[in-house]
């Protein structure tokens, strides 16, 4: 018989993953775009657009993806050479095309490129999760971890350590955290911090940011040095190197 509290806990835990999942989209075509991102975020995962080559080129280059959806078309520079461009730089990302172009040579083509899956246009998204699931499926994923020196992050459990040391964090200091997590050495402006974290526009005034900043560097530093900086008008990054500010 199934144990329903074992499954119970598997939901849960591939719940986790699915709301730490950063997916790319780059899409020019509204009317796809506006399906997929909808679609992607009311299952949970953390999902983010570019309309065009050159924007979906500093994407791809500017954060850690999960995964990437890319239109084979695309203004500017099209989606094979962008791809084509990111495993030249040993980015293992996973990546599907997306594309009307469903002819044997073309999706081999794609394939060659770097592609780890293919789906053509039109498609369903049932087909799609299906397919995202899978890409986002690696061995060991309940127990997906970010780390960063001594630092340690479980995606699914939403456990951290340093040097071995448990650390209670809130929700949200844990998103705080993994977004640093994901772009060691990165500045990361306050805008973008709230926009990721909180999921909301930062107006300038608020000093919810600081203060979650301040609790996080204070549990941290419990058990070693600083290593979320400020970087004086530009933002927070995680280094190890000082920052400006104490």
């Amino acid at each position: 018989m199934m144990n329903v509290e074992s499954v119970t806990a598997g939901d849960a835990a591939r719940a986790k993953v699915r709301r730490m999942s950063r997916i790319l989209v780059i899409e020019d075509e509204s009317r796809i775009s506006d399906f997929v991102v909808r679609g992607l975020t009311e299952e949970g995962y953390r999902v983010e657009h570019a309309a065009d080559g050159l924007a979906g080129w500093t994407a791809m280059q500017s954060n850690q993806w999960d995964l990437i959806l890319l239109d084979w078309w695309l203004p500017g520079e099209d989606g094979i050479h962008l791809l084509r461009r990111f495993r030249q730089k040993n980015r293992s990302t996973p990546v599907m095309l997306l594309t009307a172009r469903d002819a044997v040579p073309q999706r081999v083509e794609g394939l060659d490129a770097g592609a780890d899956d293919y789906m053509c246009k039109p498609f369903s998204f049932e087909e799609l999760l299906a397919r995202v699931r899978v890409l986002l499926r690696r061995p060991g994923q309940d127990s997906l971890t970010l780390e960063y020196s001594d630092i340690k992050a479980d995606l699914a459990s939403q456990r951290v350590s340093r040097g071995g040391q448990p650390i209670d964090l809130t929700a949200k200091e844990f998103l705080l955290l993994t977004l640093f997590l994901r772009n060691p050495g990165v500045v990361l402006s306050r805008t973008r911090i709230f926009d990721g974290v909180w999921g909301e526009q930062y107006d300038g005034s608020s000093n919810t940011l600081e203060v979650h900043i301040k609790e996080l560097r204070r549990k941290l530093e419990a058990y070693g040095p600083r290593v979320i900086q400020t970087r004086r008008g530009s933002g927070y990054m995680l280094d190890a190197a000082p920052g400006d500010e104490v």
